[in-house]
């Protein structure tokens, strides 16, 4: 991808039609990195076509992952998979590498892994995972921004996390699957993502109880088999074309998703007045006089989800009244990006690092801006698809690794969006 292009919005447009859901990014990476678990070969469906997809793949390649792609699925072959050593450019560029390090363990009892990287969304340390592993009888050391893991032999063992992390959550799921004896997690997050990740294992063989709970109790096999997975609906992406289709008082269908996933958010846009039919498998933003404030506060899943609250918090720029969002899901710096609001027109006020009052509403006007991260950056095409004139979004990578060909499924409901290649 041209790590110079840019998104050119005006915004105004009243929009129409049907907008689908791509598979989940959450969910794509963890069953690329559940793949190394077998020797047999893991075939996928409607995976997503993202940044960060792309990546994951580059990184499995490089340890002598086979992978081979049809318009309907990909599959993964893994039988002739090195311990590494992990490209450190390649770990540095996206977060989810380190989800290799619990299945490479698994199967070679070594591996090496350079820090990862991902967003820069305040502090998000390594040292959970690196406690998970030490309970499932793992040897770490630490030397030069990179951990060498190793194990004789992987044993169950109770990993009570300290704060829940869907992340570091799978993880342990991933390394426990083959180790020896039962391996208890205790207060682990509840995602669908997490549930999809263990009705995958469990029907390759693994052994797992009590996945979508705070308590997962994993009993070690010997061997997972090769199967067949579909990635779930992105239920981010839903909740983004939801909030979208109330910010322009469009009529829109956002097809192809599990509105299940999605209860919070629907409760807190009820609240403020938005008018939506929800079906099985579909949502409609019905077109609505005026909407309410309507504070908010981050939490795990079933809560409310950090990734939706940067969308949420520019539909409460148009809604009347002052509304606080509260997100205290990472260690500050998710809000940071509400000055470039403010630089549209919007009234938002920092109390803190984890909190914001948001006074509506406000007319945003265009301007240029640079996205900081995949979630803000998407917010920021939202702000600009209501903005008087002409706004232009630079560092579009950020929104590529999330959402894929956005402008273009964008542009097919009636928005006035175009993707620049700049030099």
């Amino acid at each position: 991808m041209n790590s110079h292009a840019t998104f050119v919005i005006r915004g105004g447009r009243e929009l129409k039609g049907e907008i689908e859901v791509k598979g989940a990014k959450n969910a794509a990476l963890k069953i690329l990195a559940a793949a190394v678990l077998s020797r047999e070969p893991c075939v996928i469906k409607n995976l997503p076509d993202i940044e960060d997809v792309q990546r994951m793949e580059e990184l499995l390649r490089s340890i002598g992952v086979k992978i081979s792609k049809t318009k309907q699925h990909t599959t993964i072959e893994t039988s002739e998979v090195q311990a590494g050593p992990l490209d450190r450019s390649l770990v540095e560029s996206i977060r989810a590498s380190i989800l290799l390090a619990g299945p490479l363990l698994a199967r070679h009892g070594e591996v090496i892994m350079p820090h990862p990287g991902g967003d820069k969304i305040g502090q998000r340390p390594i040292d959970i995972f690196l406690d998970g592993f030490k309970a499932l009888g793992v040897t770490v050391e630490v030397r030069d921004r990179s951990y060498r893991l190793t194990t004789k032999k992987l044993t169950g063992g109770v990993i009570l996390l300290p704060r829940v992390s869907v992340t570091v959550t799978e993880e342990m799921i991933m390394t426990a699957v083959l180790a020896e004896g039962e391996t208890i997690i205790k207060n682990a997050a509840m995602e669908p993502e997490i549930i999809a990740l263990a009705d995958y294992l469990n029907a390759q063989g693994a052994r797992i109880r009590g996945a979508g709970t705070p308590t997962i109790i994993i009993n070690g096999v010997k061997q997972i088999s090769g199967g067949t997975y579909t990635v779930i609906p992105d239920r981010i992406e839903a909740g983004t074309f939801i909030i979208l289709g109330l910010l322009t008082n469009s009529e829109i269908k956002v097809t192809r998703c599990n509105p299940s996933h999605l209860e919070s958010l629907l409760w807190h846009l009820e609240k403020a007045g938005a008018v939506v039919e929800v079906g099985s498998d579909f949502v409609v933003t019905r077109r609505h006089q005026t909407l309410k404030a309507q504070s908010m506060i981050t939490h795990e899943y079933p809560g409310f989800t950090t990734d939706l609250q940067p969308p949420y918090t520019v539909l409460m720029t148009q809604a009347e009244g002052p509304s606080i969002i509260h997100d205290p899901i990472h260690q500050g710096g998710r809000l940071f990006y509400t000055d470039l609001l403010n630089s549209m027109g919007a009234n938002i006020i920092m109390c803190d690092p984890y909190r914001v009052v948001v006074n509506g509403p406000t007319i945003l006007r265009g301007r240029y801006l640079t996205s900081p991260d995949i979630r803000a950056g998407m917010a920021l095409i939202l702000a600009a698809l209501i903005a008087e004139g002409e706004t232009i979004i630079d560092n579009v990578y950020q929104v590529d690794r999330g959402y894929e060909h956005i402008a273009e499924r964008l542009a097919g409901l009636g928005a006035d969006i175009k993707r620049s290649e700049g030099e």
